[in-house]
């Protein structure tokens, strides 16, 4: 028997009573008023209601530690990243490496591997696959249809992957930025039930008339937190809150408790909040989490106020995992699985020989996934377009980490590098390797130091280079979270004193590959026009 007294939020009925919380076996027996003097408050735990667990470079078990000490009990998690590099093996890794903690992952059935046919991944998950695994109760929901396209042109495959949805009545989570109209209508009545990607209010606010739920998303790089929380007030019964991709040195500053912090800072009703924050996303996905009544698992949070929402400790099936910023979660040991298969490169491989006088390029654009399509004067030398360090337009190219074959190549705007590259194996979707630099000296040297280590993270000049090996799919550390969120850090002040003004320039570079967030982006198989979704051409004639 375990009983923790402080001041009960009921977010249903919008009270609060002071009171104790009493745990046995795992279970709340009873909630009952009691006087006393402890003055913090106890309510439900927070749920990140999509994440890709992969894009914080932890394995779950490693993830798990860090987030039970912000308050998180639970993540709706799209093992979507690691399913495209080993499929459903890498599904398979993510389930039973989560079991291994307390923290409830809820993972999904990834419903695009691979993401596009414009691109090369290390797996395919078709329709049979995911008709056994929406028959694994491990598996929550399908997980974003992000082939918004092959659901409007009701593509059968596509089709069939949510009807295999349906028949285990399980929910199906939406991907569509910018998808309004009828297109929006037809893509929810295909059975498509949130959405995550909205950027603008009226797009949420259009979404969530036609009876779609809203997830606000802020992570490390995608920011759509100021654009999306006034819809709350009205809306809060169908809007949830999530991280998406949280990158290891911000998940260890905050989560899902940071929103809340920011949304009361605003104004808004605390009750709605949590409703958004702890509520609602056990609901719409049927999870195994408390709620802090008679009879739940004894699933629930201690935070010292209603404003700053530091949490003091954390209970997940009645045992304590934090307190005062200490983890108490274990390490769990695992077999580390990857899929790395290419041969180092030769400066000569990025080389693009042309003759034209305007470049198109891509405009990455600071806290979005979005990009533009701009035009550039061409800079040529030897008849090789190369970066334009004075006008911040840079060469960047994608490799096939699964086979041997001839890089693509591009040109972006805004990364800022005056000297050296960076580059990453964690390139959405499908992973293959991302480089931008100053010279095809400098990106070669980039892309063969995350050759050398199987997959990473890095940073290249002329007088250093710096890498933290993601041996785990080429995508996620088998090191303990604090090591590798501060060897993250380090490598992202080593983009920045390069000259990267990015906010976050490696999560905005493993988004240049992303085809289907529009403009334009970059495949491994060339530039491609993700709003159009065929491939361009680089040159303008």
């Amino acid at each position: 028997m375990k009983i923790v007294k402080g001041n009960i939020v009921d977010i249903a009925n919008k009270k609060i009573v002071k009171g104790e919380v009493v745990v046995n076996d795992g279970k709340i027996v009873e909630i009952r008023p009691s006087e006393h003097t402890v003055e913090n408050y106890i309510l439900p735990g927070f749920v990140d209601a999509h994440i890709h667990i992969e894009s914080s470079m932890l394995v779950p078990s490693e993830f798990a530690k860090i987030a039970v000490t912000h308050g998180t009990v639970a993540t709706v998690s799209d093992p979507h990243e690691i399913a495209n590099v080993l499929g459903v093996q890498g599904v398979d890794f993510m389930i039973e490496n989560g079991k291994k903690v307390p923290l409830k992952f809820n993972f999904g059935a990834p419903s695009c591997v691979p993401a596009t046919s414009f691109e090369s991944a290390g797996a395919v998950i078709d329709s049979d696959d995911i008709q056994k695994m929406m028959a694994n109760p491990d598996i929550k929901y399908l997980a974003e249809m992000m082939n918004y396209p092959g659901v409007l042109f009701e593509d059968e495959e596509v089709m069939k992957k949510i009807a295999w949805a349906k028949h285990y009545n399980k929910p199906v989570d939406g991907h569509a930025p910018g998808v309004r109209g009828d297109d929006i209508t037809k893509y929810i009545a295909a059975g498509i039930s949130t959405d995550h990607e909205c950027f603008t209010y009226e797009e949420g606010l259009e979404k969530l008339q036609k009876g779609m739920k809203v997830i606000i998303r802020e992570g490390s790089a995608a920011k759509n937190f100021d654009a999306l929380i006034d819809l709350l007030p009205d809306y809060y019964e169908n809007m949830m809150f999530c991280s998406d991709d949280k990158h290891p040195d911000d998940l260890l500053l905050g989560h899902i408790n940071q929103l809340c912090a920011r949304a009361v800072a605003k104004g808004m009703d605390v009750y709605k909040v949590l409703q958004a924050a702890c509520i609602n996303p056990v609901e719409h996905y049927n999870l195994d989490v408390g709620l802090l009544q008679k009879g739940d698992e004894a699933d629930f949070v201690v935070i010292d106020n209603l404003k700053d929402f530091n949490v003091l400790q954390t209970y997940i099936d009645g045992e304590l995992v934090a307190e005062d910023g200490q983890s108490f979660v274990e390490h769990a040991n695992f077999e580390v699985l990857n899929n790395f298969h290419t041969d180092k490169k030769s400066v000569s491989d990025f080389e693009f020989h042309s003759a034209s006088e305007k470049i198109r390029v891509i405009e990455a654009l600071d806290g979005e996934l979005v990009t533009n399509e701009i035009e550039a004067d061409s800079l040529i030398k030897d008849g090789n377009l190369v970066s334009d360090v004075a006008n911040d337009v840079l060469k960047m190219t994608v490799v096939n980490r699964y086979q041997n074959s001839e890089p693509s190549i591009a040109f972006i705007k805004n990364f800022g590098l005056k000297e050296g590259a960076i580059a990453s194996s964690v390139g959405h979707d499908s992973h293959n390797i991302i480089a931008v630099g100053v010279s095809d000296e400098m990106i070669c040297k980039a892309v063969n130091l995350l050759i050398e280590n199987q997959g990473g993270v890095c940073a290249v000049n002329e007088l250093e280079e710096k890498v933290v090996p993601l041996p785990v799919a080429g995508i996620m550390s088998d090191q303990p979270a604090e090591i590798i969120g501060k060897a993250y850090a380090e490598l992202d002040q080593m983009a920045k004193e390069m000259g990267s003004q990015l906010r976050a320039p490696y999560m905005t570079l493993s988004f240049m590959a992303l085809l289907v967030i529009p403009s334009l982006k970059l495949s491994d198989k060339g530039l491609f026009n993700g709003s159009s979704f065929e491939f361009t051409s680089l040159e303008i004639k």
